[in-house]
């Protein structure tokens, strides 16, 4: 049905000259490039959805890390997410912090949304959204920007730049979840993997103290696997522990620190039972192949045996000369 859904509104999108599609009070922009590049990937990213048991359409989050150079998509199942693809960031430019000011060819670090306005699929740089910079923390510093997107073509002044055919899928994913009733889609900036290795190889950063509010929404995540409802009070992210969700259903109301412990031991857990379970596998094909060998190496002598059967036996009959018999009495002729 989701299919059906998804192709009535595509084929709406050919035939009307207007190129909006109105989902859920929304107007969703689309053009002749967005419509070619559906075609082209769409087949393509639900074949691979289904392996998740996902499909196009489905709410989506994404995560972006600077120095890995990642961008996460990650798809709502229930009432969690699951990560279906990493894609390569082809370029972004400045370093590892915010962006603080109009011109700076910084990218920003923080909490976003996209709306459907956001997006362009008439873009310059093949397709693009904007993140919605600078968002009410931003505003709270005073830090100024405009424009700073998500896009194709490998070029970047503070945006973050993906190769053509990556960002054809990052869009339609995220254009199909709007045609399908999501309304925002939370993106969520990070200079890095806020682990706490990586927090403390930068505990010297003039940035750190920002870095360790942006990683409460990181933990949250982690532990919960859903986005937490981001909202700002005094310049500070705040993160709410219990979560309305668009498409039904709340998050059980208890501690990150907690949730994220149990779910963290559950992980290791079932990463020692999947190692077991490759150990039995791995033991288990040994033992297969070397009962093979055996069976080869039986097979193998049985046949020899059977060969030398049939071979015609020679035999080889000697005869001893004749000779005179001995004298006994020691006398000669």
């Amino acid at each position: 049905m989701r299919y059906y859904f998804l192709t009535i509104l595509f084929l709406f999108s050919i035939l009307f000259p207007a190129n909006l599609l109105m989902a859920s009070g929304s107007a969703i922009p689309s053009s002749h490039k967005s419509q070619l590049a559906y075609q082209r990937v769409a087949p393509k990213l639900n074949r691979e959805m289904k392996r998740i048991d996902a499909a196009l359409g489905d709410p989506v989050f994404i995560r972006i890390f600077k120095k890995e150079r990642i961008l996460e998509v990650w798809l709502k199942q229930g009432l969690t997410y699951t990560r279906f693809k990493s894609y390569s960031i082809c370029h972004h430019s400045g370093g590892l912090g915010p962006k603080l000011r109009e011109g700076d060819k910084q990218s920003p670090e923080g909490f976003y949304t996209v709306e459907a306005r956001q997006l362009n699929p008439n873009s310059d740089y093949h397709l693009s959204f904007n993140l919605g910079f600078p968002n009410e923390y931003d505003r709270s510093y005073k830090r100024t920007g405009s424009l700073l997107m998500v896009h194709g073509r490998c070029s970047s002044a503070g945006c973050f730049a993906m190769a053509d055919f990556r960002m054809d899928e990052i869009y339609v994913i995220v254009e199909s979840a709007m045609i399908a009733g999501q309304h925002q889609i939370p993106v969520h900036i990070f200079p890095f993997k806020m682990t706490k290795g990586n927090m403390a190889a930068h505990r010297n950063s003039k940035w750190i103290n920002f870095w360790s509010n942006l990683k409460e929404g990181y933990d949250y995540f982690e532990g919960h696997r859903a986005p937490p409802l981001v909202t700002v009070k005094d310049k500070h992210y705040q993160f709410s522990a219990f979560r309305s969700f668009l498409f039904g259903g709340n998050l059980p109301d208890v501690a990150p620190e907690f949730r994220y412990t149990g779910l963290k031991k559950k992980r290791e857990q079932r990463e020692l039972e999947k190692k077991r379970l490759a150990a039995e596998r791995l033991t288990a094909k040994r033992l297969a192949e070397k009962r093979i060998a055996e069976q080869l190496r039986r097979e193998k002598r049985h046949k020899e045996k059977k060969e030398r059967k049939k071979q015609p036996l020679y035999v080889t009959k000697t005869t001893r000369p004749k000779s005179s018999p001995p004298d006994l009495l020691g006398y000669g002729d």
